[in-house]
Parts: C-alpha cells; structure tokens; sequence
C-alpha cells in the first residue's frame, strides 16, 4: 500500500503555542492559590479539552463547571491567538501547501475547535485542509488513537496510508496506535520519550526537513520500513 495522505498535528507542528496552554493552565490554577507545575504539564498534553478541564477543575479545587473551566482557559487562547502570539512554526506554511497541493491533508488536535478554527483563520490556511478534528469530538485524547482515526475516515483513507506529523510523546504514541507512519518533529521545550520517538518511522529537524521526507513518502522515494 502507498501513501495517500497526511495527517498534521497542530500546536508545535504548525504553531509555536504549546506553552500558552501551559500558561493559561498556570494562570488558572494561580487564581485559585495553586501552583500548576511542569508535571501538570506532562500529564495532561494530548488530553481533549474535557479531559484536561476536567483535571484542571480538580486540581484547582474551583467551584466552577468543567465547562465553565474549559470556556476560560480556551477564552485566553484565542486572545493569545488574535494578539499574534501563536505564530506559525518556519517552514509550516510552505509545508502545508507543499504536502497539500500532492495529497489530502487533515489536521488531527487535542485542541478545542475554537482554537483550531482560530489559528487557522489567522494564518490563512483553514481551505487547506481536507478535514478537522479536535479531540473533543471523539471518545477519547491524545494518546488514544481516536483522533487520528477519525481524521483518516473523513479523508476516506485507511489509517494505513496515511503518515502522520507529530512533535510529543503522547501525539506519536495517538498517531502510532492508529496505524498512521510517524514523522516525528520532536517539540525542543517538550520533547517526546525516547519509547514514544522509537514509534516513529523518521525524525525530522524542522518543517522543512518533514515536508522533504513526507514528499519522498508520498512520491514513493521513500517506503516504510
């Protein structure tokens, strides 16, 4: 089976925004006179927005909804977002429509579909791509394989054929448990676990060292091991 089609992450993929979650956790959890730590961090990249509300709200000991916990963290992402404070990674532009103009491509996000729609909005590239998916519209996050399965299904692509773009632990092991070959774009300020790293197929420098090696997948210069 050939390569038909590529499945991006988002936040350190395509967008240097991993530590604005973190910071809007942190500031979150200080409102309520608790210190949000790099462990918090760690246990809850790659969870849905409800599942890491859900861990926020316990860990915060707040009165407030899972929800209402959730609607304030993603309200401060997107003013982060509309003040140009998530820009795109260099390369991921012309990553993005390089893959794009040879393939389907697909986003598959542990981030809430405000988000997503957001930073795809900003920077232009929301008719890029083929299909969405956030993590919050399937059963379970990031390192479940849900979101990755979902997003080959509204390309109607086997899972088997698809690569996938990842940069941390929990999205390779989502993106690996899927099916999907891994192209690993380990994130520099979080990086993935080795036994995480060991389920991608290549790792790769920067954007446009991954559009250089999914290219030569899809062209068939590259195969799977």
């Amino acid at each position: 089976m050939t390569f038909a089609a590529v499945v991006f992450d988002l936040d350190g993929v395509l967008v240097e925004s991993e530590h604005l979650w973190e910071e809007n956790w942190v500031a979150y959890a200080a409102r309520h006179g608790v210190t949000w730590t790099a462990e918090d961090t760690a246990t809850v990249q790659g969870m849905s927005a409800p599942e890491w509300a859900a861990y926020l709200a316990d860990r915060s000991g707040t009165a407030e909804t899972v929800q209402q916990v959730e609607d304030a963290v993603v309200d401060g992402m997107i003013a982060s977002i509309e003040a140009g404070e998530a820009p795109l990674l260099g390369g991921a532009d012309t990553m993005v429509r390089g893959v794009g103009a040879r393939a389907p491509i697909a986003l598959a996000s542990s981030a809430a579909r405000r988000v997503i729609d957001a930073v795809l909005a900003t920077h232009g590239l929301t008719g890029e791509f083929s299909a969405t998916v956030s993590s919050a519209e399937v059963p379970r996050g990031k390192p479940s394989p849900d979101v990755y399965t979902e997003a080959a299904a509204r390309l109607d692509v086997p899972p088997a054929a698809c690569l996938g773009v990842e940069d941390s632990s929990n999205g390779i092991r989502a993106a690996a448990a899927a099916g999907l070959t891994v192209v690993a774009l380990p994130n520099p300020t979080y990086p993935p676990k080795p036994d995480a790293l060991d389920l991608a197929a290549a790792v790769a420098a920067d954007n446009d060292d991954v559009r250089r090696t999914l290219l030569a997948y899809l062209t068939g210069e590259l195969v799977r091991s």
